[in-house]
């Protein structure tokens, strides 16, 4: 297994990035890598421990489906989000800007493409926010 750490520092309030990973509208507009869509219909998050995680990218060019579910373990408002083998952390730098922690554990034959991917998905939530 191989670990994952990304961290962002965003233009927008700690409550901007979080509303971006907690409503459905939203993270349905970010979620993937460039040349994948997420249908909101397809996102469920019932944002609390022990609540779903649940949602469903598709490549635009070809229809494959990269499927999410996992279980929220740790809901902290505004601060913190844990959910299957990954974690987010928000914290307030002042001046409207907020640094994003992210961290997961994956098999090691995805770690490249899974960085990958991530990175492309926080820059589409850079653009977002």
């Amino acid at each position: 297994m191989t670990r994952i750490a990304i961290t962002r520092v965003f233009d927008a309030p700690r409550e901007e990035v979080w509303r971006a990973w907690t409503e459905p509208e939203r993270i349905a507009q970010w979620w993937g890598k460039r040349g994948w869509s997420t249908p909101v219909a397809s996102v469920e998050l019932d944002v609390r421990p022990g609540g779903v995680f649940r949602l469903n990218s598709i490549n635009d060019a070809d229809g494959r489906e990269m499927p999410m579910d996992a279980v929220y373990s740790e809901v902290v408002e505004h601060e913190r989000l844990a959910f299957g083998t990954s974690s987010v952390t928000f914290l307030d730098l002042g001046d409207g800007r907020t640094e994003m922690r992210f961290e997961a554990t994956v098999a090691d034959d995805v770690a490249a493409a899974a960085e990958g991917g991530l990175a492309s998905a926080f820059d589409r939530m850079e653009e977002l926010l």
